[in-house]
């Protein structure tokens, strides 16, 4: 597995990494025992970044990460851990966004009792609390990477203008937005301002939630996933747009001999040095065909001819609902 930097901060990880939101059921049912199955393959493959948050499963991701740990003696060491808080619930059980100091070293606190360590490698503000100046937020994470509990902070799902005023507090090592052939967004300004102040970028959903794989979800499963169901993009009117779509993708990746989401990983590596997948999935064959994505050099003509089936926004309706969007911040 061919590495990179994690930003200006000296760590450096797998190109391609794993986000564990897929311990829990967000996406369908699964198990520690078919979880741990994953962490072995990527402690097989030489994949470090492991990308988790303490609000998936109710905490169950760290949870099974930890018992892996535990059971590992010296797997610790192979990993390069992120986690993320700031995702909470008042009183009423509406959710609400927490940016303040005692609630972010709370929540890292309680993290690091799931994991079974003493310190993560990289801690993300999961959401802005828009309310709340971000550089205050920046503050609050540099006096957690001064104490020892993280190596490295980031943000997740912020805007260009943010990262530069969060910067302008204290270095800023990594950026987490959802990036992809089907979500283009950062290309306009965080891409860019992730380059130009030393960040990395994390892109999660690199296989746009299925539709860039070999075997995008059933229609008639849709239904079943919470989030999918009432997303623009996998909604009744949507959805067989979008499929008929990425066929030609699929019929490319073919052509080429090639997994379907490994050319879809493959091209997010090729935007930029500082662009870091974590595709995540319950599957260690799926898996599989995204680490393949590292090992693919995709040419100038190559990447002419993904643009030319997928160009910028082919996709049929909003990347989040109106719901959804609550927490993102919007650029753009």
């Amino acid at each position: 597995m061919q590495t990179r930097k994690l930003g200006s901060s000296g760590i450096e990880l797998s190109a391609i990494g794993y986000g564990a939101m897929s311990f829990s059921d967000f996406y369908g049912p699964t198990s520690e025992e078919a979880s741990h199955a994953i962490l072995d393959t990527m402690r097989a493959r030489g994949v470090t970044h492991l990308d988790t948050a303490n609000v998936y499963g109710g905490g169950r991701s760290e949870r099974w990460i930890g018992s892996y740990l535990a059971r590992n003696k010296g797997a610790r060491d192979e990993f390069v851990i992120a986690t993320k808080a700031s995702i909470s619930q008042d009183a009423d059980g509406k959710r609400v966004l927490r940016n303040d100091a005692e609630h972010l070293e709370s929540e890292l606190d309680k993290s690091l009792q799931k994991l079974g360590v003493d310190h993560v490698d990289l801690f993300y503000v999961h959401r802005r609390e828009a309310s709340r100046p971000v550089e205050e937020v920046a503050e609050t994470l540099e006096r957690l990477r001064k104490s020892g509990k993280t190596r490295a902070i980031g943000f997740s799902e912020i805007a260009p203008a943010t990262l530069r005023r969060a910067a302008a507090v204290t270095r800023i090592d990594a950026v987490q937005s959802e990036y992809s052939l089907q979500s283009r967004a950062p290309e306009l300004g965080l891409v860019q301002a992730c380059a130009e102040l030393g960040a990395a970028l994390v892109a999660f959903s690199p296989v746009g939630r299925g539709l860039l794989t070999d075997a995008p979800i059933p229609m008639d499963r849709v239904a079943d996933i919470p989030f999918l169901k009432g997303n623009p993009r996998f909604r009744p009117e949507n959805y067989p747009a979008n499929l008929k779509t990425t066929d030609a993708f699929r019929a490319l990746a073919a052509e080429k001999g090639e997994p379907a989401a490994a050319l879809a990983n493959a091209w997010l590596l090729a935007q930029g040095a500082h662009v870091l997948p974590i595709p995540g999935t319950r599957s260690v064959q799926h898996f599989e065909e995204c680490l393949r994505g590292a090992e693919i050099t995709l040419t100038p003509e190559d990447l002419a001819r993904i643009e030319s089936v997928l160009p910028v926004g082919w996709a049929h309706g909003d990347r989040y609902s109106d719901d959804q969007w609550i927490g993102p911040e919007r650029y753009c």
